[in-house]
């Protein structure tokens, strides 16, 4: 008989575990929801618009997966903490809900740069904080997971604030993995590429917008939500045991040069 040992992959599945997510209505959010609960954990919700999580959470369910749904703005820290020191803690956050507000750099509105990095950065901040001081609470190990962008490492036209956002996400994570890994929790970036949602819909109407990303993406084709529910589940579990302060670019080659 062999008395080779083989190492076993670990599971991919996050049965028992409850996850929180950010922007959950529509877009990345809502796929990023979707994933979590095919891999087993229970899922809340978590947008501005009722309606949108609601008939989002009773679809999940409908097919088997467990959910439910929590209608509040982000942007306001002090109702948020006071939401989720109501429920049960959260072993996984993807922190998604974000915005952009396009315009040449000499254009920019105080206005726009406020809105943009108010929810970019200052409600992603406050709802990782929150969920991460349960975690300590309870003793428990948990994994935040920082949508960010591309744009977190390079440059683009239009985009000086979205740019600068989420930059500081990066750094962000990076710091926040520091900072709570004797926590056991760990924090970890997803950097899309331009994916088609409801959000980036309106850019591609424009051929000349169109033509201009698929000529930056290598493998010649605009990116789909499906293409980061992989890493979303991958990073919420066992699987990542050792990720942590981690940006995984998800570009089709963008950055690649």
């Amino acid at each position: 008989m062999s008395t080779v040992a083989l190492p076993r992959t670990p599971s991919l599945r996050l049965d028992g575990r409850r996850a929180l997510v950010t922007g959950a209505g529509r877009g990345i959010g809502l796929a990023a929801a979707a994933a979590l609960a095919q891999a087993g954990a229970h899922v809340t919700l978590m947008a501005r618009t009722a309606s949108e999580i609601e008939a989002a959470a009773a679809v999940i369910v409908a097919e088997g997966g467990s959910a439910d749904a929590l209608a509040l703005d982000v942007a306001d820290p002090a109702t948020m903490r006071d939401a989720l020191a109501a429920r049960e803690v959260f072993d996984i956050l993807v922190n998604n809900a974000g915005t952009n507000r396009p315009a040449s750099f000499v254009d920019v509105t105080v206005e726009d740069f406020d809105a943009v990095l108010g929810l970019n950065v200052r409600s992603a901040f406050f709802v990782a904080q929150a969920v991460a001081r349960r975690l300590i609470e309870a003793g428990r190990p948990g994994s935040i997971i920082n949508m960010s962008s591309q744009m977190g490492h390079v440059g683009g036209a239009r985009r000086t604030v979205y740019c600068a956002s989420k930059h500081a996400i990066e750094g962000l994570t990076k710091a926040m993995a520091i900072d709570l890994a004797p926590h056991r929790i760990r924090v970890n970036s997803i950097c899309p590429t331009f994916i088609e949602t409801p959000m980036t819909k309106p850019f591609f109407e424009s051929p000349t917008f169109r033509n201009d990303v698929l000529a930056k993406i290598k493998l010649g084709r605009v990116g789909q939500v499906e293409d980061l529910m992989g890493m979303i589940v991958l990073l919420a579990g066992d699987a990542a045991a050792l990720m942590t302060g981690s940006s995984t670019v998800i570009d089709g080659g963008w950055t690649a040069e």
